[in-house]
């Protein structure tokens, strides 16, 4: 049966260049080490995707909405439908003197940012540099190599699901509770500090509320324990054990 707009689902998916065969992402740990892709910053883990909400490639968000759980398949994705086809007019000349302090350093392949634009160094010679800024796959056909593993359909599923995406932590990190109309959401500890803190919060409460609409309200908990006080309360009950009681 195939999926509705704005329907959640989590899918595994290895991507590759056709031509090539070059994989360069995935959803999968062993995929990655076997690639080497590995990072190991990076937590694996199936990709949540809202059929028709273009969270990826259109030709991808296509197919995936005529599948349905349980399908494993290989996906054919054209250029115009996955990541543009090459646009020549993307190609510019500039000064190397334009790269300022990396202008020493740069060489053919690496990545640069030249008026908050980034793009890929093709050429470099008589103080000058080309720079491409096309996608490192316009032109490709991508091969998707997908296992749809579930639909998402009651509340905590889908509360679930959206915090894995935006939450890097171990799942048991994941904390949350429901009651009526009012979600609270437990802030990992992990991410007090985390850039983008705010962001992140926002986002959430967006997915939530247009993902559940019958909620009223969010509430991010943050719990800050006293490490001081906890610390010197856990050298006292070690004093306390190791005390001899026997008299002499």
């Amino acid at each position: 049966m195939a999926f509705g707009k704005g329907s959640l689902i989590l899918v595994d998916y290895t991507s590759k260049v056709k031509d090539t065969g070059e994989v360069f992402e995935t959803t999968i740990e062993e995929e990655a080490k076997k690639h080497t892709l590995h990072e190991p910053n990076v937590k694996y883990q199936p990709k949540l995707v809202s059929i028709g909400e273009s969270w990826v490639v259109k030709g991808l968000d296509e197919a995936l909405a005529k599948t349905s759980v349980g399908d494993k398949k290989t996906v054919e994705i054209s250029p115009d439908k996955g990541f543009g086809e090459r646009d020549t007019g993307k190609v510019r000349m500039i000064p190397l003197r334009k790269l300022g302090e990396d202008a020493e350093k740069v060489s053919i392949g690496d990545t640069v940012e030249v008026d908050n634009k980034k793009g890929v160094i093709r050429f470099i010679g008589s103080g000058r540099v080309q720079i491409d800024y096309n996608h490192r796959f316009a032109g490709k056909i991508i091969l998707y190599d997908i296992n749809v593993l579930k639909e998402l359909k009651t509340d905590d599923e889908k509360t679930s699901g959206i915090l894995k995406r935006y939450l890097p932590v171990e799942d048991d990190k994941i904390s949350f509770k429901k009651t009526g109309k009012i979600l609270e959401i437990t802030i990992p500890e992990e991410m007090f500090r985390a850039d983008g803190l705010h962001a992140i919060k926002h986002f959430i409460q967006t997915d939530v509320f247009k993902f559940i609409p019958t909620l009223e309200q969010v509430n991010f908990i943050e719990s800050h324990v006293n490490k001081t006080t906890k610390s010197t309360e856990k050298t006292t009950k070690t004093k306390t054990k190791t005390k001899k009681a026997k008299a002499p």
